[in-house]
């Protein structure tokens, strides 16, 4: 065994190779440990690059065994048993990774935790962190050196030690055995992006794990030489399952960009895309296609900088799927060689480990029309509605995966009602940890209430919005999303500068309000801006609304980087956001 800090002899100069010279397995393993001891036979691994794209260290799998066993022991000889939870702030890089696994080798759990974001400042992070740990109470916390004053600070408030992973790779080992893990037993904890008031930590076993990832890579049809590039932060489950445990699983080289590089210089993706041969396969969220799309923009050759050719699988999830920005990418990039067709839209959740349906590779993004305001059901005839929105199809259901539409109360909905999205399968999480209240609410007799509304149509699936967004005024439904895009569509805003949701009114009415970042410090402006709004959201809802100006960055996120419209709702209805005071 050796430290992981004492890696200068190891580092390459040259990224681990897509074939890893034996044959691939698809996640056809019992538990995450088999498929990592299966992974350390072969050639490929995890490569991680500057923010300009550089490759700054190779890690091949059989360097990541050997770290997650010299971690286990270390934390066999800090007092650490099986089934005890430790927090990790999930900073890419082979840290984490070593700490992740050696959590998995010795049987403790694994407790991802996120990384500051630029929405909400120092004290949200601290608070955040203490209130996950509170609900997963792990014995310790372990952290890159940088956050160290954070971390420390977070960890005091949950009553446990926080100690940077540099010096816990210095402590001294104990004697260990590999655990034996079987399949029912639990891998780690999953905390979902928006766990922040009151946190869910969705439970994940061995078996519930290696079935979505097998489900996974059956969906998008993942073959010998593929390769994975992602930006995708390793506290939330798309960027932990699908780009950092499915590439172990299926003996693939992955190439990683930090996730606070990319929002600095979203195109070196691309350039992460286009120089590695073999590049075939990532994912992102609607909102990182849309910024590449307008960093582009401004220039006029993408040509002669990207090459997408090889591209096949440019997975979507995480978020509403707007079809005008995926075409708009197309737009930007079909002249380097990107194809739409390379498009997948997927649906999952952490509660579901990750995926729940996945579109057949080559279909692309497929859109039907939704009359706005009537949740009854699609209209047969093909017809447009009057006030139509569009809605992406995200596939069919994974494998051993099964999806049903409901009503409330539960009744079974007919092909293309729109109702509550329930699924049921091997890979649906065993129950939020020390919840059952929480899990009660959601699951019944194996089947998990998703919270979310969409209809099936010819077996695949159509995701219409999440059920407690819903905006109901006069018995009319108005999503929030289409309010939102109808605000970003006049000059000067762009994805997350506006929040809406429903209030009531002094009088007792139930209004659409939205809050708007603004950039501009002129009175005159704001005034003329917030009638612009009101006017724009007029023609859509037919309806008034209160809008407010408020000040850039002041919109909550969730750790993923999505909107999150209840905690703006709670904080603009408790004063704790503050909008501009607009002249009379």
């Amino acid at each position: 065994m050796h430290d992981i800090a004492d890696v200068t002899t190891r580092i390459s100069l040259a990224p681990t190779p897509s074939d890893g010279g034996r044959p691939r397995r698809f996640s056809d393993f019992e538990t995450l440990s088999a498929a990592l001891d299966y992974a350390a036979e072969g050639a490929c691994g995890l490569n991680f690059h500057d923010a300009r794209g550089t490759l700054a260290r190779a890690y091949p799998y059989r360097e990541l065994r050997d770290d997650a066993r010299s971690m286990s022991a270390r934390l066999v000889g800090y007092g650490i048993v099986a089934g005890d939870r430790v927090a990790l702030i999930a900073e890419t890089g082979p840290d984490f990774a070593a700490l992740f696994f050696g959590c998995v080798l010795m049987g403790a759990w694994p407790v991802p935790l996120p990384l500051p974001t630029s929405f909400g400042g120092r004290d949200a992070f601290v608070d955040q962190l203490a209130l996950q740990m509170k609900s997963a109470e792990p014995v310790i916390l372990l952290h890159p050196a940088e956050l160290g004053n954070m971390a420390s600070d977070a960890a005091k408030a949950a009553g446990l030690i926080a100690l940077d992973w540099e010096s816990f790779a210095q402590r001294p080992s104990g004697r260990v055995a590999t655990h034996p893990a079987q399949p029912g037993d639990i891998a780690y904890l999953q905390y979902s992006s928006g766990s922040t008031r009151f946190p869910h930590g969705v439970v994940i076993t061995h078996g519930q794990l290696l079935n979505n990832l097998a489900a996974h890579s059956h969906g998008m049809e993942v073959r010998p030489g593929d390769r994975c590039v992602s930006w995708l932060p390793w506290y939330h489950d798309m960027g932990l399952v699908g780009c950092l445990l499915s590439p172990v699983a299926n003996q693939v080289s992955a190439d990683y960009l930090k996730t606070e590089d990319f929002a600095r210089r979203p195109l070196a993706w691309l350039d992460l895309v286009s120089r590695n041969p073999g590049t075939t396969l990532s994912y992102s969220p609607t909102f990182g296609y849309d910024i590449c799309a307008r960093r582009i923009s401004s220039q006029s050759q993408p040509a002669d900088r990207f090459d997408l050719s090889r591209w096949r699988v440019a997975g979507n999830g995480a978020d509403m799927i707007r079809p005008d920005v995926m075409q708009a990418f197309v737009d930007a990039f079909a002249p380097a060689g990107f194809k739409a067709s390379a498009f997948l839209p997927s649906y999952g959740l952490a509660e579901a480990t990750l995926a729940v349906s996945i579109m057949p590779p080559g279909e692309g993004i497929v859109v039907e029309l939704v009359e706005e305001t009537d949740l009854s059901g699609v209209p047969e005839d093909g017809k447009r509605p009057q006030r139509y929105r569009a809605i992406v199809n995200c596939g069919k259901p994974a494998r051993d995966m099964r999806i049903e539409i409901r009503e409330e109360d539960a009744t079974l909905l007919p092909e293309r009602a729109i109702g509550k999205i329930w699924c049921s399968g091997p890979s649906i999480m065993t129950g939020y940890y020390r919840d059952e209240v929480s899990t009660a609410a959601c699951m019944k007799d194996g089947w998990l209430d998703t919270g979310d509304m969409g209809y099936l149509s010819d077996g695949y699936i159509y995701v219409v919005g999440r059920a407690k967004d819903m905006i109901i005024v006069n018995g009319k439904n108005h999503w929030p999303q289409d309010i939102e895009w109808a605000v970003e569509q006049l000059p000067g805003f762009k994805p997350g500068d506006i929040a809406a949701f429903a209030i009531t009114t002094p009088g007792g009415e139930e209004t659409p309000a939205v809050l708007v970042q603004c950039r501009t410090t002129d009175d005159t402006e704001r005034t003329k801006l917030r009638d612009a709004i009101r006017e724009k959201v007029r023609g859509i809802t037919g309806m008034n609304c209160v809008v407010e100006l408020v000040p850039p960055r002041t919109l909550p996120r969730t750790s993923s980087g999505k909107l999150s419209r209840a905690k703006a709702r709670n904080l603009y209805l408790s004063g704790k956001i503050q909008p501009y005071a607009l002249a009379a």
